[in-house]
């Protein structure tokens, strides 16, 4: 029977899961405290949180939360999630970038919409373009369409002042 501790970090634990939009697991082994501090910030500043928290208490959260049992494969170690609760790629970006330049911190697995993606895939998560820019291109599809309509129109508009100026000329020399 857990403590009132331990189903109340539970309980936390949980209420991220099913806020956040995406949740990112990594180990940590290895950087030293100046350097997780800089991660820290740095997701901070992208509006990610990023805990340490035990790994029974976080497979019996996202077991009650609905989330995949093979979770329990990537709970092993020292593991600290990343939970974003606003642009899925940035938190991937900022730790796919960080791992780069720091060996150490390895990408373990990820959560997105309750279900389990590896180390590729959150890999792949960070390829993408960022939120903006995602919103951006679709907006640009969809406003291609109506500026060709505006062009064609144009250019029926734009031939009959050519044939009115024609006949115009053409009268003036008359």
């Amino acid at each position: 029977m857990p403590t009132k501790q331990k189903a109340e970090t539970i309980q936390l634990i949980k209420e991220k899961l099913e806020k956040a939009q995406a949740v990112v697991l990594t180990d940590y082994r290895g950087l030293n405290v100046a350097q997780v501090t800089e991660l820290r910030k740095k997701l901070r500043d992208a509006g990610v949180e990023y805990k340490v928290l035990k790994n029974t208490l976080t497979k019996i959260a996202a077991k009650e939360v609905g989330i995949d049992e093979a979770i329990d494969n990537y709970l092993e170690g020292p593991i600290a999630l990343a939970f974003t609760y606003d642009d899925p790629v940035a938190v991937a970006k900022i730790l796919a970038d960080y791992a780069k330049d720091h060996d150490k911190l390895e990408i373990k697995a990820g959560i997105l919409e309750n279900k389990i993606i590896d180390a590729a895939g959150v890999n792949a998560l960070a390829k993408l373009p960022a939120r903006e820019v995602l919103i951006a291109q679709a907006l640009a599809g969809m406003q291609a369409p109506i500026s060709g309509l505006v062009n064609v129109l144009q250019g029926s508009i734009r031939n009959l002042v050519y044939a009115l100026d024609a006949v115009r000329a053409q009268k003036e020399e008359q």
